[in-house]
């Protein structure tokens, strides 16, 4: 779930060639994200899952889950530029019709200790229905870190639409708290 969090942050600086004003797409962001449908929301999870899918893209989106990762802007954007075409076709989707239902639709209801509980759901359904879940997502080897966002990932992706996009904001929210944070340091 953690990958939307850093891969949307990077298309947003990729929408400058488009003639976007990436910060002020940052600035804006929250707003968007409580404005977005959650069908909307949920297409950035579905970008998610589809790239966690491909070892290749799932490889490289893990890259993020290391405690040494550059978690800024061109962090994002040199993972992003990793990804296979196609999933950076999907997330540009993805984040375009976000941005796009986002600025024409009213707030959204969302309660962010809704969207934590219905992670906390997930994770403990990926945790009894696979071995070494918890081991692999607290511990310090990369390919079972991996594999265990994997698990969850997937277990995210058999709830309903709107769990999916609750979690989807709680964490988005939290990945602009953090690149807001800025002058913090960077790890």
């Amino acid at each position: 779930m953690l990958l939307a969090v850093a891969t949307v942050p990077a298309l947003a600086q990729d929408f400058s060639s488009w003639g976007f004003d990436p910060g002020a797409l940052m600035a804006d962001s929250r707003e968007l994200l409580m404005r977005a449908p959650d069908s909307s929301v949920d297409g950035l999870f579905q970008a998610v899952h589809a790239s966690a899918q491909t070892p290749q893209d799932a490889r490289t989106l893990c890259a993020l889950f290391d405690p040494d990762a550059q978690r800024s802007l061109d962090g994002y954007n040199q993972i992003a530029s990793q990804l296979s075409e196609q999933s950076r076709i999907r997330f540009a989707d993805a984040a375009t019709n976000f941005f796009l239902t986002a600025a024409q639709s009213p707030r959204q209801p969302y309660d962010a200790n809704v969207a934590t509980q219905a992670l906390k759901a997930a994770g403990v359904r990926a945790a009894l229905l696979n071995d070494g879940f918890l081991a692999g997502l607290n511990g310090g080897d990369h390919d079972a870190r991996c594999r265990s966002v994997g698990l969850l990932i997937d277990a995210m992706a058999s709830r309903p639409v709107g769990e999916r996009a609750s979690v989807m904001r709680l964490l988005l929210s939290q990945g602009i708290d953090y690149l807001s944070l800025g002058a913090g340091p960077q790890r």
